[in-house]
């Protein structure tokens, strides 16, 4: 298995619907590949952090507000790299 393969399956790998031979071939894997282990430790860290979170209900004007910042960001962000 090569990196690419493992970040192609690592939803699946989340999700437990990867068939059991290729969780095999997953975990040699992350056992071979300190890069892919860490990838593998952060985003089941981020995953445990957001699950174990409250949800909270915003306004719909304090909603509209963040999604123009975000927006603004990313959009910022494409044209930073475009140049």
């Amino acid at each position: 298995m090569t990196c690419t393969d493992f970040l192609a399956r690592l939803t699946d790998y989340f999700d437990g619907t990867v068939p059991s031979g290729l969780v095999a071939e997953v975990q040699k894997h992350i056992s071979e590949c300190k890069h892919c282990e860490v990838v593998l430790d952060s985003t089941t860290k981020t995953i445990n952090i957001y699950r174990n979170q409250e949800m909270y209900d915003f306004t719909p004007e304090l909603e509209e507000r963040l999604h123009s910042a975000i927006m603004t960001r990313c959009y910022g962000a494409e044209k930073q790299t475009a140049k």
